[in-house]
């Protein structure tokens, strides 16, 4: 018998990141499913604006996800204005490019910061809510490149390998304490938004919109899905390319361009997002261009 979906509407979210991309097209999907959507971000005037767009269900709050207090506040508010909150999406992340030989200390940490301590934070905090209610869905965003590492995103890679191994880690403990309350991690491919601007291309991928991953996201908390693959054909490439001898893998990867996407990223075109990227974080100064990859790298 197919299990039922969960009903969502009435439910509470928090989207972290929300004032654009991914976040933001995962409100407006949860709205569309009559659930309540808090939106932080560190931009907060974007926030402001999105969620006026949204409708009266939606709030904008500011967020650092970087800072304990700041997260913190934003789930308490959100909860004093749309009820207790049953849905957490960590999904504020930067990816700023480049040869990881070239890339500079504040760069590397800035991503750390924001793609997994915040995710770390978030997680902890929503679990504090959650767990006396025993009741809760906690969603990651990684990466594939959190699966395969990505040249040209070494630290990008590990942010989001670590966000992998971070579910799957508290999944566990959760498991063990009998508590009833579901985390996952969505993994897409190349999507439509700033973050992902000027990439290169792979063979037989085609880049996502974000509302493909939204709609991934919806369905992960309808039917408890812990590991989200978008689109759904790239778990059986990594299931294929886990079976096959790593030259043959490797070989695989580089007939397909897998390897030059994030490598032969348009400097250009992503100027003013890594820009934007380099600010995101309060407490750390811009770091400046980093030197990118060129298009003949490792021919």
């Amino acid at each position: 018998m197919a299990k039922e979906p969960r009903i969502l509407a009435g439910e509470t979210a928090a989207i972290t990141g929300a004032a654009r991309g991914i976040g933001r097209a995962t409100a407006e999907a949860f709205l569309g499913k009559g659930m309540k959507v808090a939106i932080g971000d560190v931009d907060f005037d974007a926030a402001q604006r999105t969620a006026s767009e949204l409708g009266p269900s939606t709030v904008a709050l500011p967020l650092d996800v970087t800072d304990r207090a700041s997260f913190a506040a934003f789930l308490d508010r959100a909860e004093e204005q749309l009820g207790p909150v049953d849905v957490l999406v960590n999904n504020a992340g930067i990816m700023q490019l480049g040869r990881f030989i070239d890339e500079d200390d504040l760069t590397a940490r800035r991503m750390v910061d924001i793609n997994i301590h915040g995710v770390i934070l978030g997680t902890k905090l929503a679990l504090e809510r959650m767990m006396p209610r025993d009741h809760g869905h906690i969603v990651n965003i990684s990466s594939q490149a959190g699966k395969f590492g990505t040249p040209g995103g070494a630290t990008y890679s590990a942010t989001k390998h670590a966000v992998v191994g971070l579910t799957e880690a508290v999944r566990g403990e959760l498991r063990l304490m009998d508590a009833h309350i579901d985390l996952s991690y969505v993994m897409p491919f190349v999507v439509n938004t700033e973050l992902g601007s000027g990439l290169g291309e792979a063979r037989g991928m085609s880049n996502l919109e974000p509302s493909e991953v939204a709609d991934a996201i919806v369905e992960a908390l309808q039917y408890a899905i812990v590991d989200v693959w978008v689109p759904k054909s790239a778990k059986r490439t990594s299931v294929l390319g886990a079976l096959l001898p790593r030259p043959l893998s490797e070989g695989m990867a580089r007939a397909l361009k897998a390897d030059r996407v994030l490598a032969t990223a348009d400097v250009d075109t992503r100027r003013e997002y890594e820009l934007r990227a380099s600010r995101s974080e309060p407490g750390l100064e811009g770091a400046p261009d980093q030197p990118q990859i060129t298009q003949g790298a490792g021919t």
